[in-house]
Order: structure tokens, then C-alpha cells, then sequence
């Protein structure tokens, strides 16, 4: 008999997938919620409003930020951003780096739970579920409806059609970034704008839609790559959301709050804990985990859970805090102390130290750019060239950047050498249009005796706005 169970067992098929439940979260008010709100609203007000901000500019579109493609410059503000200040993007990378990894040795996955666009989007696309279809047992009932069912058609589809509305405006409004969002917003209405800008739109409408519509916590267990490698930035100092299982579980484990287990008291004399066993904490949790297991790769430290948790605590009229923000450190007292943020630890404190510095002299490098860029590099063939009555001539090349944000003149002069040595063609002052490049030729003619030694001198640049800068240089000669 035993032998048949075995072969009988054995014949079963090993389920290798399992088919994905959909988390269906409930909606909670509190602080927590309160905030990540707040945080939504001023995200979306930034990224929708940002394009149609106007802004005087002398020279460029008169829009508060442009990507500005064919002039190979980007416009934030009052600062305008050349291929040439790529070290800046290098720094602002690194100082993006720095700050997520400060935070999260802080507080977790504070990023992951308020700022992520991932969750932002999420949220909002949730926040329409919930408008539409109402609170979580009226959202499982009509997916257990028929299609047939006209409620669940009417709802359901409206909310498919906003989501894939928004979709559509986010990636729309990403394309406005590039030129001017008046002009470009007819354009592309009208048939008119170029077919990146189409291809743009098709791609990021149909990416935002999955990321905020299908896949949503899948994104965050599987996809993101930030997920699987916050273990190794916590500490056991690190600020995030625990539930306190000692106060939890009591010496008999947790218990629904039925009659003779309803007050402290109660619960106290019989070794249950506090949790009752409601199980809203993992209703509200976007990503569906029971943060009551312990800390997860699921859990984004958004705070929601604090927030359902203490609402029952408060209807119960127990002490808050049984899921609260602490350290694992903390939780394992005896009689842990109030949760507080830890800083002194050397890695926060080097994470902080080097975001100061780098932060610092970005600041400093953009307030101390120079109107200009400018080079001199020698021709080297020939290196030199011998004129009939005996004189040497050298030549150079002089490159001008303007970076000033209007266009500009410059004077050229050598400083080292007699004035009347150097040739600049017919040019007395070279013009250079904002944000282009110029090359100049440059000759320098010295007799043999001006010559000997290879003398060394400089080629200097004056701008209109009376900035001078030089290039050192050094002339060359058979002898």
C-alpha cells in the first residue's frame, strides 16, 4: 500500500510555475499615506507643468528647460548645458549614487517607497482603480464577475481607458522636453513632428503602461535591480519598517480579539500579544507581503503598514508602534528605547562627508565657468616653413567655444613676441555664435635671430565682455 502512495505521489506533476495573484491593496489614511500623497501631487505638478514653464531667454527657446537636441546644448533655467560640461553629468551620477546609498543606510527604502517613479506612477494608477471601483472587496468582487457583466464592463473599462490616457500624457509631456512644448504639441497632433518623437511616445506609453498597470510589484521583486542589492547597504543601526514580534506574538502567539482576549489585560494573562490577527497590514502593503515574516526584498519601506497598523491599535486602544519605523538593533533589547535615527556610524558619515564635497564642487564649477573654451594646438606639418627672404613661419590653430548664452567677439594678441609677428588673415575680431565653435588660423613670422632658442610665448584671448584668458605656445625652428 505504501508502495502505491509512493508511485502515486511520484506521477504528480511539479508545478514549476504558479499562476501570479493580483495584490489588490486597500486604501489607508494616515501620516504616512498623507505624505506619499503630498510627494505624488508635487512630482506630477513638476513633470506635467515643468514643459510649459515660460522663461526670457536672449538666445534659445523661451522655456524653462529644453533638451535641445540639434543645437547639442540642454537649457535648466539660466543655466545652459554643453557637450563639453559631460564632467558635470559624471559628478551629478556620482552624487545620485552617494545619496541613494546615504539614504538607504539611514532609513531603508525610503527612496523605493515615496520618491521611485515607479511607485509614484503606481500609486497613481491604484488611486484611479480605487475612484472608480471603490474600496478592495468591491474591486475582487468585479474581477470575479463575468465579463458579461455590465458593471464590470463600464467600470473597468473607464479605468483602462484613464490609465492608458496617462500613460499616453507621460510620454507626451517626456517629448515636450525636447523643443518647444507649444509648437511640438501641435506638431505632433498635426502629423507634423519628426517620427522619433512618434516612436518616443508609442515606446514609453506602452512601457509606463505595463510598469504601472500590469506588472506593478513585479517590477519591484523582479525587475529592479535596487531591490537585490539593498541587503548589503543595511545595517542593523538602519531605520525601517519592523514589526516588534516580541510585543506582537506574546508568549502564546498571536489571537483574534474575540471575547476574554479584547484589552491588554486580557490578552496579557492568557500570553497573546497585540497583533490580533486583522491582517490589514498586508491588505494596504502595495506589494503584498506580511511584514510580520521579517524583513523581505518585497518590502519598499513605504510606511503604509504603520499606518493601518496603529488605526486598529487606536480603535483597540492599545499603544501604537506594534509595526512602526526602528532599527533591528533597537528590537533586540530587552525593552527597546524610542526609535531614532543613527548617523554616527563611518560608513553614513563618509556617504556624507562625500556628498558634501561633491556637491559642493559642482556648485563651485558651474559659478566659476568661463564664458568660453578655448585650445591652441600647433600644425605640425610642416612644423615649420622657411620663406624665401630667410623668415620662419609657424603655424597654429586657436579654438573658441562660446558658452556665454549670447553671441559674442574676440580679439587674439600674442604676448612674447613682437605684435606685428602674428597673421590672423583679415581678421581683427573673430565672431562666434552661442553655443558654436570656431578654429582660427594662426601664423607667427620671426626672423632667424627672433627665432633662435625656440622662444616660448602666449596667444591671448580677450572676449567682449572683458574676460581675458591665455594659451601658452612655443615656436619652432630647424636650429
Amino acid at each position: 500500500m505504501d508502495t502505491v502512495k509512493r508511485i502515486t505521489m511520484s506521477e504528480q506533476p511539479i508545478q514549476y510555475y504558479a499562476k501570479r495573484t493580483a495584490v489588490v491593496p486597500r486604501f489607508v489614511d494616515g501620516p504616512f499615506r498623507r505624505f506619499k500623497s503630498a510627494v505624488l501631487w508635487v512630482a506630477f505638478a513638476i513633470y506635467f507643468l515643468l514643459p510649459w514653464l515660460p522663461w526670457s531667454r536672449m538666445d534659445g527657446i523661451a522655456q524653462a528647460v529644453v533638451f535641445d537636441i540639434p543645437g547639442r546644448r540642454y537649457m535648466l533655467f539660466d543655466l545652459v548645458v554643453y557637450p563639453q560640461d559631460i564632467f558635470w553629468l559624471a559628478l551629478l551620477l556620482f552624487i545620485a549614487a552617494v545619496l541613494l546609498f546615504f539614504v538607504t543606510a539611514l532609513v531603508g527604502r525610503a527612496f523605493c517607497g515615496y520618491f521611485c517613479f515607479q511607485t509614484l506612477w503606481t500609486d497613481a494608477f491604484i488611486w484611479i482603480e480605487y475612484w472608480l471601483q471603490g474600496e478592495r472587496p468591491h474591486r475582487l468582487k468585479l474581477a470575479r464577475a463575468p465579463w458579461s457583466d455590465r458593471e464590470k464592463l463600464l467600470k473597468v473599462g473607464v479605468t483602462q481607458l484613464l490609465w492608458w490616457l496617462i500613460a499616453f500624457w507621460t510620454a507626451l509631456t517626456f517629448v515636450l522636453y525636447f523643443g518647444y512644448a507649444p509648437v511640438l504639441l501641435r506638431q505632433f497632433f498635426m502629423g507634423e513632428a519628426v517620427a522619433a518623437a512618434y516612436i518616443t511616445v508609442l515606446a514609453l506609453t506602452l512601457t509606463t503602461y505595463l510598469s504601472a498597470a500590469a506588472l506593478r510589484e513585479h517590477v519591484c521583486l523582479y525587475i529592479c535591480p535596487y531591490g537585490r542589492f539593498q541587503s548589503a547597504m543595511y545595517d542593523p543601526e538602519t531605520l525601517t519598517v519592523h514589526y516588534d514580534r516580541a510585543r506582537g506574538e506574546g508568549t502564546t502567539g498571536r489571537a483574534v480579539a474575540r471575547h476574554g482576549l479584547r484589552t491588554v489585560e486580557e490578552r496579557t494573562a492568557s500570553g497573546h500579544g497585540d497583533c490580533i490577527d486583522c491582517k490589514l497590514c498586508v491588505q494596504v502593503c502595495p506589494t503584498g507581503i506580511d511584514i510580520r515574516e521579517g524583513m523581505q526584498l518585497g518590502c519598499i519601506a513605504c510606511g503604509l503598514c504603520v499606518d493601518a497598523c496603529n488605526g486598529i491599535m487606536a480603535r483597540m486602544h492599545f499603544a501604537p508602534g506594534l509595526i512602526r519605523y526602528d532599527s533591528e538593533a533597537n528590537l533586540l533589547h530587552r525593552a527597546p528605547s524610542p526609535p531614532r535615527l543613527d548617523w554616527r556610524r563611518l560608513k553614513v558619515i563618509g556617504y556624507g562627508v562625500s556628498l558634501i564635497l561633491m556637491m559642493g564642487y559642482l556648485v563651485y564649477s558651474i559659478n566659476h565657468r568661463q564664458s568660453f573654451e578655448h585650445s591652441t594646438q600647433q600644425v605640425r606639418q610642416p612644423l615649420f616653413v622657411v620663406l624665401s627672404d630667410g623668415q620662419i613661419r609657424n603655424r597654429y590653430q586657436v579654438r573658441l567655444t562660446n558658452l556665454s548664452g549670447r553671441d559674442q567677439h574676440y580679439r587674439i594678441s600674442v604676448r612674447g613676441l613682437p605684435i606685428i609677428s602674428l597673421d590672423l588673415g583679415h581678421f581683427n575680431e573673430v565672431h562666434v555664435r552661442n553655443g558654436k565653435s570656431v578654429i582660427v588660423q594662426a601664423s607667427i613670422t620671426l626672423t632667424p635671430e627672433q627665432a633662435a632658442g625656440g622662444p616660448a610665448f602666449e596667444f591671448v584671448i580677450h572676449s567682449a565682455n572683458g574676460e581675458e584668458v591665455s594659451d601658452p605656445a612655443r615656436f619652432f625652428t630647424q636650429h
